[in-house]
C-alpha cells in the first residue's frame, strides 16, 4: 500500500478546529491550499501540546538563530469554522516539528498512527552512531505544513482558544462540567 504525503508549503489556511458539541468534540488539523483540503484527526492533548511545543520552538529559534518573532496577535485572528467537508484522511499518531533556518519557517509534520504498537527495544552500546529516537514508519500517510513565524503564532493562538472552548471545569475538582452537572469527588459523589 502506498503512502501519501500531503504537503502544503505554505498553505492558504492551516488551523486546529473541532466538530461536535463540548464533551463529544473531535479535534482536527486542517490545511487548505492549491484547491486541496486535508483534515486529520487527533486528540485534544495533542493540539494542546502542539501549541506549547511550537511556542518553545519559536523561542529557541529566536535565541539560537536570531529570528525576528512577531508578538502574540492582539486581535482575534482566524475564528472561522473548519472548511467543509471535514473528511478525516487519517488519525495522527506522531507529530514532528522543525525549524528551517534557510527559509526561516516552521515545519509541522503530522504522521498517521501505525497499524500496530511500535515496540521500543533497548539498544546496545554499539549503536551509538544511530539516534535514540526511532523514525516513524515511512509507509505512513503524512501531512506536512511549512509556516512563517507569523502564521505559526496565529496557529498557536487559535489552537489555545479551541482547546479552552470546551466544557468549563468544576471549581472544586477541576473535572469538566456536563450541562447536567457531574458527580464531584469533592462532594462525596453528590451531583453538582
Amino acid at each position: 500500500m502506498t503512502h501519501q504525503v500531503h504537503a502544503f508549503e505554505p498553505p492558504e489556511r492551516f488551523v486546529a478546529g473541532t466538530v461536535g458539541p463540548p464533551g463529544e468534540r473531535t479535534f482536527f488539523l486542517q490545511a487548505r491550499g492549491g484547491g486541496r483540503l486535508v483534515s486529520v484527526a487527533l486528540e485534544k492533548v495533542q493540539v494542546s501540546l502542539l501549541a506549547e511545543k511550537l511556542e518553545e520552538l519559536l523561542a529557541e529559534a529566536q535565541r539560537r538563530f536570531g529570528v525576528d518573532l512577531p508578538e502574540a496577535p492582539v486581535l482575534v485572528g482566524d475564528n472561522d469554522p473548519l472548511d467543509t467537508p471535514v473528511d478525516e484522511e487519517f488519525r495522527v499518531g506522531t507529530l514532528g516539528l522543525a525549524f528551517d533556518v534557510d527559509s526561516a519557517t516552521v515545519v509541522i509534520e503530522a504522521i498517521a498512527a501505525g497499524e500496530a504498537e511500535v515496540e521500543v527495544e533497548l539498544g546496545d552500546e554499539e549503536d551509538d552512531d544511530q539516534d535514540d529516537v526511532e523514525e516513524p514508519d515511512e509507509d505512513l500517510d503524512r501531512l506536512r505544513v511549512r509556516l512563517t513565524p507569523e502564521a505559526t503564532r496565529e496557529f498557536i493562538e487559535r489552537a489555545r482558544r479551541v482547546v479552552n472552548a470546551g466544557r468549563p471545569p468544576c471549581p472544586l475538582c477541576g473535572q469538566p462540567l456536563d450541562p447536567a452537572g457531574h458527580l464531584c469527588p469533592r462532594h462525596n459523589g453528590y451531583h453538582r
